[in-house]
């Protein structure tokens, strides 16, 4: 069963992907690389000067799956929640399993309304760590602000909800900071 699964593979969900996967919680990632990304062209991405919304998916993909997530091409169908998580069944008719839900759909938020969530004017209703009214649920990325919607700003949604998850797996706050070695 895996830990985490995550509907969505823009900045929003590989960038939660990441920060999972890196911190040893088993992730699951559905999306078919259709995202808008692909009509960007990035030049306000901190540290990253200049690069087109494809090469940036790729790059990210690849980083993702190097830390060992799975990247499932297949369109998520239905989500059931159950006593100890939630499962997805694809379009495929697969059925996947985990503790952890992160919709990171974009503007649509046709999971997040079939799920019955909250929503205000600006988006889906969420906490500051992007938690759902539903325990182990998240939000992320342009569905939680349609009206400002940038690829460092969704990626950094993603990054606080993968890093509130690892905290409660971890019973205790947590940063992911590498240091520079020494040798």
């Amino acid at each position: 069963m895996s830990k985490a699964i995550i509907v969505g593979d823009g900045p929003a969900g590989l960038s939660a992907a990441l920060f999972l996967a890196k911190n040893g919680i088993e992730t699951t990632v559905f999306g078919n690389d259709k995202t808008a990304m692909h009509f960007a062209h990035l030049r306000n991405y901190l540290g990253i000067p200049d690069i087109t919304g494809t090469e940036f998916q790729r790059v990210a993909r690849d980083q993702v799956m190097s830390f060992g997530a799975e990247i499932v091409d297949d369109m998520v169908a239905d989500i059931e929640r159950s006593d100890d998580g939630f499962t997805v069944i694809t379009q495929a008719g697969n059925s996947y399993a985990a503790k952890y839900l992160l919709i990171a759909e974009g503007k649509g938020r046709k999971q997040a309304r079939a799920l019955g969530l909250t929503e205000t004017e600006d988006g889906i209703e969420v906490d500051h760590d992007f938690r759902t009214s539903v325990p182990g649920l998240y939000v992320v990325g342009r569905g939680t602000r349609t009206g400002r919607s940038q690829a460092i700003i969704s990626a950094g949604h993603g990054a606080t909800a993968a890093i509130d998850i690892i905290s409660t797996e971890k019973g205790q706050d947590f940063r992911d900071f590498n240091e520079v070695s020494s040798d």
